[in-house]
């Protein structure tokens, strides 16, 4: 039994290097659970353009938006092990077990990790028309105003959904949530003063700051980012405040190590090329690569910590 057992796996060990070796053969499918117009969609565009140059074979981006990104990652969390379905994963994977009464899948058990693509923190920004410019002053603003104010996200259980009920939480204030079907209908209600504030990465705040259509106040990051004049939500008021985005890059659970190595190394090229970097680096966002073990474990300690800050702020969604 044991023989067999250890021929099954050599057996399985070549034919999954026997499938490396060809792969990609046709097109890659590249799920974003999010709507265009977010940072996702600038990552997803580098990242697929530069594909197809190094392996000849396109890679197709397809939003599929939807309950805080379950509905795309399920997708790939049931799609068939082979390599042509990927995830652009983010903290969300996190964050929506402990949000979510029933989740259709579990991001631990139901996904294969493949590499970390970019880093980026939370900043805060309020439209022009709210009379404060600082974390202090936002607080002040609000409390004298409970249940007056609204603040835009992604959608429930996206990381700017939670990052403002962790800051909401943390400065004990009454705003109310306006969830959307991604950032970009989040960010045109923003600039609309629909909403009066939100969390997201700099590279689809920065623009709009610089315009003078909305105004960056703090960043979420532990520490104050290069390249962006603003302290941080810690030293401004909350002091152990925290919020980072990250997203990675994931294939169904099952498929074989080789393809994930292949698919490891293919994005590791990526992510250092100079056209690729330069685009992350202009839109606030920051490559990062490394093993896949690196993502396994970033979802770990994320998973860990979004399950104590959902209970502190009990939020829920059936």
């Amino acid at each position: 039994m044991k023989f067999k057992t250890a021929l099954a796996a050599i057996l399985l060990a070549f034919a999954g290097a026997a499938i490396a070796k060809d792969y990609p053969s046709k097109p890659v499918r590249l799920v974003d659970p999010y709507a265009t117009g977010g940072s996702t969609s600038v990552v997803s565009m580098a990242i697929s353009q530069k594909f197809e140059e190094i392996t000849g074979q396109a890679m197709v981006v397809d939003h599929r938006p939807g309950a805080g990104s379950n509905i795309g990652s399920d997708i790939v969390a049931k799609a068939a092990p082979d390599g042509y379905t990927l995830l652009i994963g983010s903290s969300s994977l996190a964050i929506n077990p402990h949000l979510y009464s029933k989740m259709p899948f579990d991001p631990l058990k139901d996904l294969a990790p493949i590499i970390i693509l970019i880093r980026t923190p939370n900043v805060l920004a309020v439209h022009p028309s709210l009379p404060v410019h600082s974390v202090k002053e936002l607080i002040d603003y609000a409390r004298k105003r409970p249940g007056k104010l609204n603040y835009g996200s992604s959608g429930n259980g996206a990381t700017n959904n939670m990052a403002m009920e962790l800051f909401k939480t943390m400065a004990h204030l009454d705003i109310v949530h306006v969830p959307f079907k991604g950032g970009g209908e989040a960010m045109a209600a923003l600039l609309g003063a629909h909403v009066q504030m939100m969390f997201n990465p700099a590279s689809t705040l920065a623009p709009q700051d610089k315009a003078g259509r909305l105004r960056m106040i703090a960043v979420g990051s532990r520490e104050r980012v290069s390249g962006l004049e603003l302290p941080t939500i810690s030293e401004s008021g909350l002091p152990g405040f925290e919020s980072n985005v990250w997203f990675g890059l994931f294939a169904p659970a099952g498929t074989p190590a080789p393809i994930i190595a292949k698919l490891n190394a293919d994005m590791t090229q990526i992510l250092q090329d100079e056209k690729v970097s330069t685009t992350l680096n202009k839109a606030g966002l920051t490559p990062v690569g490394g093993s896949p073990e690196d993502l396994r474990d970033l979802l770990a300690k994320d998973y860990k910590r979004w399950s104590a800050v959902v209970k502190e702020t009990g939020a829920k969604i059936e």
